[in-house]
């Protein structure tokens, strides 16, 4: 039965939906500062002082981010090269969406006294990886779906889709189950379904909530996705498949804005990711924001996010993805600025009086920007990226740009992890971020606009 293409595209963008809750919930706003929290308590009650304590939660964090962004890079072309090759995309489909689900049910098993500590720290990051393998894969559905002048507005419209999806679950986590220090959600509620607040057991829920969302809202993109069995072909050994990718990105590097736009994407998607793992892990640890607060700020930067994510799609649209994404890492480099320069104390060395709300606001400035320019960004990075690749090899493609998004994805978490302990500053730990925008914004400069098309 054919699938009208109506159909496949809202079933393609429903993946964004399903899946951004892992990032918006917990690699942002949820888990990963309750991770932060419980770590930073952990490590003081063993004997560190509490801002080493703080680093350490950091550090440890950013170094299994790493790990996961290195499997992420080695195996995203192998897997993209082999469900071009063979023709088969769901069955790997199945296959991350089970892990994902399972991982993220068991994070549940994060207490607030460290019990299941490096556990769940492993779970995230396994769950994260195979969420991430998939997304690898949906992307290299996106040139199926419409001609290159239609994929920005495609892409930027399934980024503002998975946004909302993610606003949703956010507020539904902080009316109802994410508690403050007084036991008590946002709107004063107790936890749902007598969960213990005293136990940490409304924002420990994060775990399953982000499963059943992922389970549930995964339905809509397995009944109007499928492989077409015309393009399915005998399994091919590794040893071709590697062959073939190896003549792949041999014939990448001789085509220089092809090359220079993967680098480019390289250092700034880096730098992005490592702005939406710290955010929350930053507002935690240097502005001492509980959270509640925290949630707050995730849902002014979701939502700026789904607003500015469609507005760049119909910018992509009308003026190319390339004025988008250099507008992006501009408006992002800003931001990272101030973040080095801010504090609870003082201002870029202009002190600030006891209990100012100013960097509290900045910060909630600074989110809603980190949000929209941030989806905006990577919708602009997508379209463009079809604009490079050959419609018959997307997966093998989308898996080069998944490489470039991560053979360098332990740069940042590591020199943030050692900028972090050299200069035991939370703040001055962002400085590699700022390096990593300026570096892709250099690269673009190669980058011609309409890609391929151009030449």
């Amino acid at each position: 039965m054919t699938i009208p293409l109506r159909k496949r595209i809202w079933g393609w963008m429903f993946f964004d939906w399903a899946q951004q809750p892992y990032a918006t919930l917990g690699l942002t706003f949820i888990f990963s500062p309750y991770f932060a929290a419980v770590a930073a308590d952990y490590f003081h009650a063993g004997g560190m002082d509490q801002g080493a304590a703080n680093a350490s939660a950091q550090s440890l964090w950013s170094s299994a981010q790493t790990l996961s962004g290195l499997f992420i890079a080695l195996s995203a072309p192998i897997l993209g090269a082999w469900a071009d090759l063979s023709g088969r995309k769901m069955p790997w489909f199945w296959f991350f969406s089970i892990v994902t689900v399972i991982c993220a049910w068991m994070l549940w098993g994060l207490l607030p006294d460290g019990t299941g500590l490096m556990l769940t720290l492993a779970l995230f990051w396994i769950g994260f990886t195979a969420s991430e393998s998939a997304f690898n894969l949906n992307n290299s559905i996106l040139p199926s779906l419409g001609d290159p002048g239609d994929v920005g507005r495609i892409s930027g419209g399934a980024t503002a889709f998975g946004y909302w999806g993610g606003v949703l679950s956010l507020f539904v986590m902080l009316l109802f189950f994410a508690e403050n220090d007084s036991g008590k959600t946002l709107i004063g509620l107790e936890p749902l379904f007598g969960l213990d607040p005293d136990q940490r057991e409304g924002t420990r829920f994060v775990g399953p909530f982000i499963a059943i969302w992922f389970a549930v809202f995964m339905i809509p993109f397995f009944v109007w996705n499928r492989d077409n069995p015309a393009d399915r072909r005998p399994t091919p050994s590794i040893g071709f498949v590697l062959t073939d990718l190896w003549t792949t990105i041999k014939r990448v590097a001789r085509q220089r804005s092809y090359g220079s736009f993967l680098l480019a994407s390289m250092f700034y998607r880096d730098a992005l990711t490592a702005l939406y793992s710290y955010g929350g892990i930053y507002a935690t640890l240097v502005l001492e924001w509980k959270i509640i607060q925290i949630g707050v700020f995730g849902i002014i930067a979701a939502i700026a996010a789904a607003v500015l994510s469609w507005v760049g799609g119909i910018a992509d649209q009308r003026l190319g993805p390339k004025p988008v994404i250099t507008f992006c890492c501009i408006a992002l480099i800003l931001v990272c600025t101030i973040i080095v320069g801010m504090s609870r104390e003082q201002l870029f060395g202009i002190p600030l009086s006891e209990g100012s709300s100013l960097p509290d606001i900045i910060f909630y400035i600074c989110g809603a920007i980190i949000g929209g320019a941030g989806g905006a960004l990577y919708s602009a990075s997508r379209s463009m990226m079809v604009r490079h690749a050959d419609p018959e090899r997307a997966a093998e493609a989308f898996g080069l740009f998944a490489l470039t998004g991560k053979a360098t994805a332990f740069l940042a978490p590591a020199m943030i992890t050692v900028f972090t302990v050299w200069t035991q500053s939370n703040q001055l730990g962002f400085l590699p971020v700022i390096f990593l925008f300026v570096a892709g914004l250099v690269l673009l400069s190669w980058v011609k606009p309409d890609g391929a098309r151009a030449a």
